[in-house]
């Protein structure tokens, strides 16, 4: 079993060492892994860790306040003392994260390994985790992972006053005073209950906490407010306990440039009450929860009529479970790159390897077969009055058929509807390939109202119009894909994942992408539930073999053997909707000049049968 060295400043009262605490906590539990906690404050004594325990990996809980004796790079050849000797791959998690400091921790120059050294922390290591879910994960020495929302029983009865909670280190930009401005204006009777307690880094002598609660205190002009702020730094029980008796916690923040996102929402997710927010950058993970919980767009009252259950699906997602196998597969996917990347020979063998391309990112300039790099994004507000209805097919109008011409004008007001949905992210793609997107859209919008409340899963949702679309009209679609999450065989190992439970699942051009094939279909069954339909379409080309000439980023190119033996055989419990139509001796489809191919649909429903496989 490896050991992973889990690194920590010293105990202080600081929301970086509770992050450190908690999460190591539940690292600790791995049966896979040995996960060994180390509090150093100095590299002298992270070295007797590593003598003493000879780790094969090092985690750092690394913030440049509270860890300035890792002012260097200390990989291996940098210090001349014993910190030389450590040739493991040393991981930093990144607290204050955007997207931009994410893309640019390790880039690629010239043929050579390069590390962007204004960006990151002084490129301090070889792999980097960011605790964000929103995270785009364009970079593949950058990892990201769930929150952690901590198990709790919240046995406080709801207050019979209205009872606003709300704590965190004293700073201007958290908002406490907006939140006493806020009640005031829409209760006339309240209890406003604020923890500000001093932070060892920030405020040491606590002034700051105190002129806080002398502004908030200030601030009351009505009778029937009562405000309470205390200083006192608590615990992790004691902080879920005062967040628990509170009718909502409520967390204002008002610093648009903040990188982080905020722990406190961790903790007020974990005992079950509402929660109310402000459209700070810090809760962006939490921003699309419908309906809102940001004050901009509904009332206190309201979020407090809507209860906890807008919430429950973060508090289900980020569990302790998930959290633990998050950083297995990480540290998984560290320990191969590591082996093959030790040595620049092997390191550009790897970059052609089929490795890479389940570990790394496709190239973005053919995702969904691209014809534009615009960063623009479409406007993705909920509209629940667009309808769509399903092109009316003859008899002859198979759905596993190819997709040519007569596709492309069969479905043709699918591909409409989808540029008036999406028209930012249609225009980026290649027209021709658009008659996946739009066969897709329409088939699924044909199968939805065959089930009473349809779960629906989309693989390989990057830029995918027809989930964007539907989601528009307000279908509720799960997305996996690895540039927001995980690869498909990742996510059936999740422990939280319900096996035969989606009742439709889509997937547009890309089970050629993937090197095995054989576990991507044998997924989609063991999640498709019985009566489920999974509606797939892929690069076809008949007779294409093991050789022939194909786009670089595909594994293969399909034909009608595959899909009617080969793909079909690892899917349990599974047949064709209908007669497939799957004849195209002359493909209609060009891509760069060079590849002479076309498109077909693959789609299958599962019998009602359940298989755990």
């Amino acid at each position: 079993m490896k050991k992973i060295l889990f690194v920590s400043h010293k105990k202080t009262q600081c929301g970086i060492y509770e992050f450190g605490k908690d999460v190591v906590a539940v690292l600790c539990n791995s049966e896979r892994y040995e996960f060994i906690k180390a509090e150093c404050s100095s590299l002298d004594e992270l070295n007797e860790f590593i003598k003493r325990d000879n780790p094969d990996a090092i985690i750092y809980n690394y913030y440049p306040l509270t860890m300035p004796w890792i002012a260097k790079r200390i990989l291996a050849g940098v210090y001349k003392n014993n910190i030389a000797s450590i040739k493991i791959p040393q991981i930093g998690i990144i607290h204050e994260n955007t997207q931009d400091i994410s893309d640019a921790a390790t880039v690629f120059k010239n043929k050579f390994l390069f590390r962007n050294y204004s960006k990151l922390a002084n490129s301090l290591f070889d792999f980097y985790i960011a605790p964000d879910p929103t995270l785009l994960l364009k970079n593949p020495f950058v990892y990201k992972t769930g929150r952690l929302i901590k198990k709790y029983q919240n046995n406080f009865p709801i207050p019979l006053k209205p009872t606003f909670g709300s704590f965190g280190f004293g700073a201007p930009t958290k908002g406490f005073e907006n939140i006493v401005e806020l009640v005031q204006q829409q209760f006339d009777e309240a209890i406003i209950r604020l923890n500000i307690p001093v932070a060892s880094f920030v405020d040491k002598d606590g002034e700051v906490a105190k002129s806080i609660e002398e502004k908030c205190k200030k601030l009351v002009i009505k009778p029937g407010i009562e405000v309470i702020v205390t200083h006192e730094f608590l615990d992790t029980k004691s902080i879920l306990d005062f967040l628990a008796k509170n009718t909502i916690n409520v967390f204002l923040y008002k610093d648009p440039t903040a990188k982080g996102l905020s722990s406190a929402i961790d903790s007020a997710l974990s005992v079950r009450r509402p929660i109310a927010i402000s459209k700070s950058p810090m809760f962006r993970h939490i921003l699309s929860t419908e309906p809102s919980i940001c004050i901009e767009d509904n009332s206190l009252k309201t979020i407090i009529k809507n209860g906890f259950y807008p919430l429950q699906k973060y508090h289900d997602e980020w569990s302790a479970d998930n959290l633990l196998w998050d950083y297995e597969r990480i540290l998984d996917s560290i320990f191969l790159k590591k082996g093959i990347t030790k040595d620049r020979k092997n390191f550009f063998r790897f970059l052609k390897s089929k490795i890479y391309r389940l570990l790394c990112l496709p190239d973005k300039s053919f995702t969904w077969l691209r014809n534009s790099v615009k960063v623009n994004d479409d406007n993705m507000e909920i509209n629940f009055n667009v309808n769509y209805f399903p092109i009316t097919l003859l008899e002859e109008n198979y759905l596993n058929r190819i997709l040519d011409n007569d596709a492309r004008r069969l479905y043709r007001p699918a591909e409409d509807k989808l540029k008036e949905l999406v028209p930012i992210t249609m225009a980026k793609k290649i027209p021709e390939a658009n008659v996946q997107q739009a066969f897709v859209f329409d088939t699924v919008s044909r199968f939805i109202p065959q089930y009473k409340t349809p779960k629906l899963l989309c693989v390989g949702s990057y830029e995918d119009t027809a989930s964007m679309a539907l989601i528009k009209m307000g279908f509720k679609v799960e997305e996996i894909d690895p540039t927001q999450n995980y690869y498909l065989q990742e996510y059936v190992a999740k422990p939280s994942t319900i096996k035969n439970s989606y009742d439709i699942i889509f997937s547009t051009s890309v089970i050629e992408h993937d090197p095995d094939d054989e576990s991507f279909m044998r997924a989609i069954s063991s999640l498709l539930s019985p009566g489920g339909v999974a509606v797939l379409t892929c690069d076809y080309k008949e007779n294409w073999k093991i050789g022939d000439d194909k786009p670089d980023v595909d594994a293969r190119l399909y034909t009608k053997s595959d899909l009617e033996n080969r793909l079909l055989s690892y899917m349990d419990n599974c047949q064709l909707v209908d007669k497939p139509q799957w004849d195209c001796p002359n493909p209609d489809f060009n891509y760069l000049g060079k590849y002479q191919y076309t498109f077909t649909t693959f789609v299958v429903k599962k019998i009602n049968s359940i298989s755990n496989n």
